[in-house]
């Protein structure tokens, strides 16, 4: 007699996770900020709430690096941070950081924003003009 191979069971976020979401809502989309602030409430790893968001069939909005979620655009494009100067030694970090194909991921973005003291936002534009792309979502959006 063979065994068969348990099959995973599927995802269903908890009904505190759920409430917390449908609580959250503007328009229908959960922000990242709202998405991290739930995930903290609820002890769990942000990309559950990302995966949680996902099976309930909500979109997520306003990338706190700008790169979507806003009306028509990026994030940075209405947020003035266009007009900030770089913090000397943020480019060489971001260099030093980056991978061969000049990929960074939203954590590693985050740390080097609070590292230099500027917005996610800044930095989200400040990668952009360097042809950074981003990799590997917090949330799992990408």
């Amino acid at each position: 007699m063979t065994r068969q191979p348990k099959l995973p069971t599927p995802y269903a976020p908890t009904p505190e996770i759920t409430t917390a979401i449908q609580t959250h809502l503007t328009d229908g989309k959960l922000t990242c900020q709202d998405a991290f602030a739930i995930a903290a409430q609820a002890q769990v790893a942000p990309g559950e709430i990302g995966q949680a968001a996902d099976t309930l069939g909500t979109r997520l909005s306003r990338c706190q690096l700008g790169l979507f979620g806003y009306p028509g655009k990026q994030g940075w494009h209405d947020s003035g941070v266009a007009d900030l100067p770089v913090p000397e030694g943020l480019e060489s970090a971001i260099a030093e950081m980056v991978d061969e194909d000049r990929h960074l991921t939203c954590a590693q973005a985050w740390i080097l924003a609070d590292r230099f003291g500027i917005s996610r936002m800044q930095f989200g534009w400040i990668a952009e003009n360097l042809k950074v792309k981003f990799v590997t979502c917090q949330l799992g959006a990408f």
